[in-house]
């Protein structure tokens, strides 16, 4: 009963935080250069992992997928369902899970640092709002690029399906590229782009909101990135599911 007592309190407070972050996104002032700052690290720093992983699932999934059904004789419908797969579900999540456990706990370890070093109140000294300095822009960017890196890994996953379809089965890039186009549809990339965004809120706020309540030092700092990432990951994993259900009865 305790540990649920505390699982309620917990979600309240990071509502709370959830709120207050909204309500001072879309007021004055608006600290562009620290969005874009965030933009760069966040989005440029986990370009490389983005482009590799997608693309490394795109061999798997084909490789895995044409041998099987190779057997059925369903070769031919392994473009569809690498890129179906990748575009709904692969891509949004292994990606979201990378930010989680990159971005998300370089946010909670930067935002924790400052607040052990009593930074955060030097900051509200000044007269300035630290959630507006410090929380929003990590959070916006987060939403901003999220979205675009994983339709990134989506893309080179299909590229990476294309290649393993030619040399593996001897399929034509030009066919391999009809089936694919002819099998996605807007609202896979709509989906997707909708998820990631929703992982990225949920990764931003919960490494915000946990290095704003880091306590003990360099040790509360390393117990905070564990924290931010362990939960966001669950949720990312739970959510998922009841977003894809959402989807496909809103889109499809």
């Amino acid at each position: 009963m305790i540990k649920i007592k505390e699982a309620i309190i917990l979600t309240g407070d990071i509502l709370i935080f959830t709120k207050d972050v909204f309500a001072r996104t879309f007021n004055a002032p608006f600290y562009f250069a620290r969005l874009f700052d965030q933009i760069l690290q966040i989005g440029y720093g986990s370009l490389s992992i983005s482009i590799v992983i997608g693309f490394v699932t795109g061999l798997v999934m084909t490789l895995q997928f044409g041998y099987g059904l190779a057997k059925f004789g369903g070769t031919l419908y392994v473009p569809a369902i690498v890129s179906v797969s990748l575009l709904r579900e692969l891509a949004p999540i292994f990606t979201s899970l990378l930010i989680a456990g990159r971005v998300g706990s370089g946010i909670s370890a930067e935002i924790g640092a400052m607040n052990v070093t009593n930074q955060i109140d030097a900051v509200r000294a000044l007269g300035t709002s630290p959630i507006r300095t410090l929380v929003v822009p990590r959070v916006l960017a987060t939403i901003i690029t999220l979205p675009l890196l994983a339709t990134l890994a989506s893309f080179t996953g299909i590229i990476g399906g294309m290649l393993i379809s030619y040399l593996e089965f001897g399929m034509t890039p030009g066919f391999y590229s009809n089936k694919v186009l002819s099998t996605i549809v807007f609202a896979d990339i709509f989906g997707s782009m909708i998820k990631c965004a929703f992982f990225g809120l949920v990764i931003s706020i919960l490494a915000c909101y946990r290095g704003f309540h880091t306590k003990e030092g360099t040790r509360g700092v390393g117990n905070a990135t564990t924290w931010v990432v362990v939960r966001s990951s669950i949720i990312i994993l739970i959510s998922d599911f009841f977003l894809s259900k959402v989807i496909l009865l809103g889109f499809y």
